[in-house]
């Protein structure tokens, strides 16, 4: 019980710390918070987003999870210890011709990029997905 009150206390603290910081500062906080090859990740990833969309929205969802949309949802970048995994909301309608998505495989909506410490990026087709995510949004917002 008291573990679980401790971590009551903890996500307390951390929603009051986040009170009236912008998506921006909160994203950045979590990259220096992880201060290892995650957070470096976390920013590349956002950087080339916003490469491919410069209309792009940041968004800090669920206490701890970056989210970029623009007309809806496109998609997140959540960390973990050993990961860190860019969802895409509507990946199962993207066409995906470099074969990024590698994980959320058998649902029928979203599909999600693992990213392992060391491994490359394929940034013109990651930011490809992500026109591509925008475009679909887009498309179905007028209608």
């Amino acid at each position: 019980m008291e573990l679980n009150t401790r971590e009551a206390n903890k996500r307390e603290a951390q929603l009051k710390a986040q009170e009236g910081k912008s998506p921006s500062q909160l994203i950045d906080a979590r990259i220096n918070e992880l201060g290892d090859w995650r957070g470096e990740l976390l920013s590349r990833l956002r950087a080339l987003i916003k490469q491919a969309d410069p209309d792009v929205i940041k968004e800090w969802k669920w206490g701890r999870t970056p989210v970029w949309s623009h007309d809806g949802l496109i998609c997140t970048g959540e960390t973990y210890k050993n990961v860190v995994k860019m969802t895409f909301v509507k990946g199962a309608s993207l066409k995906d011709p470099s074969r990024l998505f590698n994980s959320s495989l058998e649902g029928n909506v979203r599909r999600a990029i693992d990213f392992h410490e060391g491994e490359s990026v394929d940034e013109e087709a990651l930011k490809a997905l992500i026109r591509g995510a925008v475009t679909l949004n887009t498309s179905s917002a007028g209608g």
